[in-house]
Order: C-alpha cells, then sequence, then structure tokens
C-alpha cells in the first residue's frame, strides 16, 4: 500500500482512539448509564392498585458511577432524592466490582490516548518496530478493546445480576419496599460499547495497511531458520 494511504488509515485511527478516550471520559461522569422506573409495592399492595392507578406507584430512576437520582411514587406524588456512590451506597452495592469498573474505565482512557499518539506517531513520523511499529499498535488497540469488554461485563453483572437498581431504590426505605419494573442501560453504557467496537476496527485497519499480526511468522522465514539450523 502507498505512503500516502497508510498515512491516512494511520490518521484516521488515531482520531477514533482520541474520540473514543474523549466519549469515555465524558460518559464516566454522567449519570445516564442505567435509567428505569420502579414500583412501590408496598403502597400498592395497600390500596391493591392496578390498572392506572398502579402508575401513581411507579417512580423513576437514573444513575451512573458516582450519583444518580431517584423518584419514589408512593401514590403521593413524586418526591426526588440524589444519592452518591462514594461513601453512601458502599455498604449496598458490590463495591469491588464498582471500583473495578471505574478502574478499568481510565485504563481505557489511557490506553485509547497512548493508541492515538502512536497512531499519528506513525503517520507522521519514523515507526520503529517494536512499541512504534505494528506490534504496539495492535498492543494498545487490543488492551483499549479488551478494557471496554471488561467495562460492559462488569457493569452488567453488577445491574443484573447483584440487582444495583433494587438496592439503590431501597437505600434508606424502612417501611416501603421497591422492585423494578422496567430497567434498561443508557447512553454512557453503550459510548463504551461504540468504543470498544472502534479499537477493534482500529487493529482491523492497522492489517489493511498491510501489518501482519505481529505473532504470526511466515512459513518462507520458518524454512530458511530450519535450513541454517541444519547447518550448523
Amino acid at each position: 500500500m502507498p505512503a500516502q494511504q497508510k498515512k491516512l488509515i494511520f490518521c484516521i485511527a488515531g482520531v477514533l482512539s482520541f474520540a473514543c478516550a474523549l466519549g469515555t471520559a465524558a460518559a464516566i461522569g454522567t449519570q445516564m448509564w442505567v435509567r428505569g422506573t420502579i414500583l412501590c409495592t408496598t403502597g400498592a399492595l395497600l390500596v391493591n392498585a392496578t390498572g392506572p392507578e398502579l402508575h401513581k406507584f411507579i417512580g423513576e430512576i437514573q444513575y451512573g458511577l458516582f450519583s444518580g437520582q431517584r423518584v419514589r411514587q408512593c401514590g403521593l406524588g413524586g418526591r426526588p432524592f440524589q444519592f452518591s456512590f462514594f461513601p453512601d451506597l458502599l455498604k449496598i452495592i458490590p463495591a469491588s466490582i464498582h471500583v473495578s469498573v471505574i478502574l478499568f474505565c481510565t485504563v481505557l482512557i489511557v490506553f485509547a490516548l497512548v493508541g492515538a499518539g502512536f497512531f499519528m506517531f506513525n503517520a507522521f513520523g519514523s515507526p520503529y518496530e517494536t512499541l512504534h511499529g505494528p506490534v504496539g499498535l495492535y498492543l494498545w488497540s487490543f488492551i483499549a478493546c479488551s478494557c471496554g469488554c471488561l467495562i460492559m461485563i462488569l457493569f452488567s453483572s453488577e445491574v443484573k445480576i447483584h440487582h444495583l437498581s433494587e438496592k439503590i431504590a431501597n437505600f434508606k426505605e424502612g417501611t416501603f419496599i421497591f422492585k423494578t419494573h422496567t430497567e434498561q442501560f443508557a447512553n454512557s453504557f453503550w459510548t463504551i460499547l461504540v468504543c470498544s467496537l472502534v479499537h477493534f476496527l482500529n487493529a482491523l485497519l492497522i492489517r489493511f495497511a498491510g501489518f501482519e499480526f505481529p505473532f504470526a511468522k511466515s512459513k518462507d522465514s520458518g524454512t530458511l531458520t530450519g535450513a541454517v539450523d541444519l547447518m550448523y
């Protein structure tokens, strides 16, 4: 492939990596990871609410990695409540998983920026054969993509398996019991998915630029090495 086309591919990959770093950084600080509705089962059972009456007992909840908001509905109108994970909810959430998600988000940002820098260096500089060349480009893209996948797996398990929304909804509630009515992942969660796919796409762009996967050896080189060994 001509050098100008390689430079263009590396520039595109570098811009995409930098955009993923910015998108992940923006996603960390938002409350748009999960949104849903919560049902006040205690209130609904007290008045035997059904049909349209049930909407008076359905509140809203949304949260991110650091904070969130819930609106409790128990038949007397909505009452908003702001909360933060640190330190308010540390006793009721799976803290190790939650901290791991934040840690992998940080690693994803760092390696996305590192990858963007090396892509630009290979586009406009003189690439070396180790960390600056194709081996390094594959490495940074693989690490960033893996971090994105781990973030989605860990956060999904925290929400679905550990019932994070219900734990938040019942935080500091002594009388009323809340159940998750609807629940869905929001924009910030899908931003991580897009970033993971972008880093996977960057690895394909490296291959499209003409670089073989760095851990694969050609048959010719293997045959030549074997012939040399036989000479000695």
